[in-house]
């Protein structure tokens, strides 16, 4: 196979058109049993579409009209840019993943953001292999996680919390949160909005025990697979069986948009989130690895 009319698309925001495109690249590359971490229907549901590409965050390589290699880039509030991408296999070792990546890093350099994270599937072989010429050092691993045995109601002892849908007055407790949770730092200036999430279809949810707040969950749906995700439980609050309940009730929300399947990630390092989840019925079904790149490291072009 040969690249006969090769172009190239930059974009702030992707068109119903290029998420078809992209979808249908997609198809050939997960007969290969790889996952991939696109965020396409997040991006989709974003309320701000413009034409300006001021900021780029979709690169797209065509062979004449037909998509052949895409990365994408995905920024949640002030964290580090996640990159990540796939190339169709009759078009491997051509240059088009190198070509699409010196154009990712001319963007990350006009932009503020210190940290960029490269995402590769584990079993990825031509993916690790190609992070690792970046001089990229590996950051950490996540498992994807998929409900395999429902939790049901008496297989533990609380029911007490309720869940509370998050405003923007919520903003600086959620930010307080994932700073506890995630290793952080609170960055009072730039902040989630969840009613912006809301309308992009996931939905934040304020832990309450009483009056008092316990914890924070949210959830979503991405091509009708409902995901899970920055579940916390305050320090105080731990070892009452909360955990068990907030997942109990995020489930239950996410059955009621009819989802295929409900799945999680969380850090591979993280044991005992790991265990809570698999004490209520999430199997391990990938595993994703992330590599760090900083502006004060040297990046070797490739």
């Amino acid at each position: 196979m040969k690249i006969q009319q090769p172009s190239i698309k930059l974009k702030s925001h992707l068109t119903q058109e290029d998420y078809e495109d992209i979808k249908d690249l997609m198809k050939y590359c997960l007969e290969e049993d790889i996952t991939l971490k696109l965020e396409l229907d997040y991006k989709m549901k974003s309320s701000v579409k413009s034409d300006n590409t001021e900021r780029i965050n979709e690169f797209m390589f065509y062979d004449d009209k037909t998509l052949i290699g895409y990365i994408g880039i995905c920024q949640f509030s002030g964290e580090a840019l996640e990159v990540n991408g796939l190339v169709h296999p009759h078009y491997r070792r051509m240059g088009v993943f190198n070509r699409l990546f010196s154009l990712v890093k001319d963007e990350w350099h006009k932009r503020k953001i210190q940290d960029m994270l490269l995402l590769s599937d584990h079993n990825s072989f031509s993916g690790i292999e190609f992070i690792k010429q970046t001089s990229a050092q590996y950051d950490n691993s996540e498992y994807e996680m998929f409900l395999k045995k429902e939790l049901i109601k008496n297989e533990f002892e609380s029911d007490v919390l309720t869940f509370r849908k998050a405003t923007n007055k919520d903003a600086l407790e959620i930010a307080r949160q994932n700073a506890i949770y995630f290793d952080m730092i609170l960055d009072a200036t730039d902040l989630i909005s969840p009613e912006e999430e809301a309308r992009r279809g996931v939905d934040i949810y304020i832990v309450e025990l009483g009056e008092e707040v316990v914890g924070k969950v949210q959830i979503g749906v991405d091509d009708g697979i409902g995901g899970i995700y920055g579940l916390g439980v305050l320090p105080q609050y731990r070892r009452k069986g909360f955990g068990k309940e907030i997942i109990l009730k995020a489930v239950n929300k996410l059955k009621e948009k009819q989802v295929k399947e409900i799945m999680l990630q969380v850090a591979v390092k993280n044991k005992t989130a790991l265990n809570l989840y698999k004490s209520c019925g999430f199997v391990e079904q990938s595993k994703m690895d992330y590599y760090k790149l900083t502006k004060s490291n040297k990046i070797i072009s490739i």
